[in-house]
């Protein structure tokens, strides 16, 4: 099968954020080639919120990568409206930059003009409500301030399609929860698609408008779920609680299917 990867660039109007189809990928191993994704077709509608869900080592972060552009897959085509954004679960920011200063750099390295650089941070670190901290180095930034600033420097890329690669995980539960509500609120407002990788049922539950569940390696797309629940929603709500509960049972017959403990 061809592989191809397509960024489409100034599309005003598109079908997809992202378009996955029949993505396959392997990796050399002792063994020789290991499989790792293994027919994966999936789309993202733009403004779409789709949460990637599966056991460790299925090969979510592997699918993340692809989309992203950091790899091409084996086999299979991935086209996107643009060129996504990408969040890691580390924030990734310049230690030696301010908060500001990090977002510039991605505003910089945009195209966008120097004098409108510090303007146009300063409304991302507003929008991820950050005012004031401007001038903050990043040590004197608490675990989800930087965790906003990552948000903000990856919102400056003006990307149509965010990618957010498991970023609250390693947040205490309160912090998570708050950010959980600014990502949501963040979302409704910019209108971006985002595909968010997470090992977490109720987080997957919590935010997405679509929850998108991979077997166990190799990777494949072994069930979906459309969560009707209304926003703004609670990790405690019943419907949240009832909906994770039976996702949590299809994701451990699948853990018990291939042996994983």
């Amino acid at each position: 099968m061809a592989t191809a990867i397509a960024k489409a660039v100034g599309v005003e109007s598109v079908e997809h954020a992202a378009r996955i189809e029949n993505v396959s990928k392997s990796f050399a191993g002792p063994a020789g080639q290991q499989l790792v994704l293994d027919d994966i077709t999936l789309d993202v509608a733009p403004g779409e919120f789709v949460t990637l869900l599966g056991a460790s080592g299925c090969g979510k972060s592997t699918l993340l990568n692809l989309v992203a552009g950091l790899d091409r897959p084996t086999a299979g085509s991935i086209t996107t409206d643009g060129r996504p954004a990408l969040m890691f679960q580390e924030h990734a920011l310049f230690p030696w930059l301010t908060a500001g200063k990090n977002i510039e750099l991605a505003l910089k390295l945009r195209g966008v003009p120097k004098g409108e650089r510090r303007s146009r941070a300063e409304e991302l670190l507003e929008l991820v409500r950050l005012n004031g901290s401007y001038g903050k180095r990043v040590h004197e930034l608490s675990g989800g301030m930087r965790q906003r600033v990552a948000m903000a420097r990856a919102l400056a890329q003006d990307s149509r399609l965010l990618l957010m690669d498991e970023p609250f995980a390693a947040l205490d539960a309160i912090t998570r929860d708050v950010l959980h509500d600014e990502l949501t609120r963040i979302w409704a407002e910019t209108g971006v698609s985002v595909l968010f990788v997470t090992h977490n049922v109720r987080e997957a539950v919590r935010l997405a408008q679509r929850v998108v569940l991979l077997s166990s390696r190799p990777g494949r797309v072994a069930r979906e779920w459309r969560v009707d629940i209304p926003q703004p929603r609670r990790i405690e709500d019943a419907p949240v609680a009832e909906l994770s509960r039976e996702i949590t049972e299809v994701l451990r017959g699948e853990i018990r299917r291939h042996g994983q403990h």
